[in-house]
């Protein structure tokens, strides 16, 4: 018997999961080499998960953190929904198990080896959240997101990591390399400015400027997480 709802901010991505119409909780559980069409398998859904969960929680974030600036807002952001935070939050809603259970009939190993794929279940977290929101719309979804989520947002408060990193992940995820250029430098050596460029084929996706060429590198793949949100 399906769970039944409870008010928002109390429920889970997996209350909301065990109560997904069948046909979208198939389709979210559907790698694209088990049908003849990929539109049949969970990348369309979790295409707009990744953007449910990216809005769900900067709604949280913005009135949590009045003094913190954009560029502080979306750090913390995109470390808490980073391939590694949804495959994590993928292993708490039980999706192994679940993909072991969607596999047609002589797939089972195709499963297990999907599973070792952080991309996977990175992927699959994140078109479970586009399943719930089609399902049960955006505030409902954001609620059980934000609730879901909440380990990942408070670690990325307490341990920043490299932004760098994060972006490459980002990108890795769409076959896609990031490098980085120095395009200015200016002031006298004790106080110099630099201002690094982030490229993707050639194409700029992220600008920044620090004291260090490290820090500029890192403010630019922070523009670039900004700018892969708002896409």
């Amino acid at each position: 018997m399906p769970r039944r709802s409870r008010p928002d901010g109390e429920e889970s991505l997996a209350e909301l999961l065990d109560q997904l119409p069948e046909e979208l909780s198939a389709q979210a559980f559907t790698h694209a080499s088990w049908v003849d069409q990929r539109a049949r398998s969970y990348e369309r859904l979790a295409f707009i998960g990744d953007a449910v969960l990216s809005l769900a929680v900067s709604t949280d974030l913005y009135p949590r953190f009045e003094s913190y600036g954009a560029g502080r807002l979306t750090k913390v952001r995109a470390q808490a929904v980073s391939g590694a935070s949804c495959a994590r939050v993928a292993l708490g809603i039980g999706v192994p198990e679940r993909l072991c259970q969607a596999a047609p009939e002589g797939e089972g190993r195709s499963a297990g080896m999907l599973l070792a794929s952080e991309r996977v279940l990175a992927s699959i977290c994140e078109a479970v959240i586009g399943a719930a929101y089609l399902a049960f719309g955006f505030e409902r979804t954001a609620a059980a997101v934000v609730r879901s989520f909440q380990g990942e947002v408070e670690d990325s408060l307490e341990h920043p990591v490299d932004y760098k990193s994060v972006l490459q992940e980002r990108l890795a995820r769409r076959a896609e390399v990031v490098s980085y250029r120095i395009a200015s430098e200016q002031g006298p050596a004790h106080e110099r400015s630099f201002v690094a460029v982030a490229e993707v084929a050639g194409r700029e996706v992220g600008r920044g400027e620090g004291k260090t060429k490290k820090g500029a590198e890192q403010e630019a793949a922070l523009q670039a997480l900004d700018a892969l949100d708002g896409a």
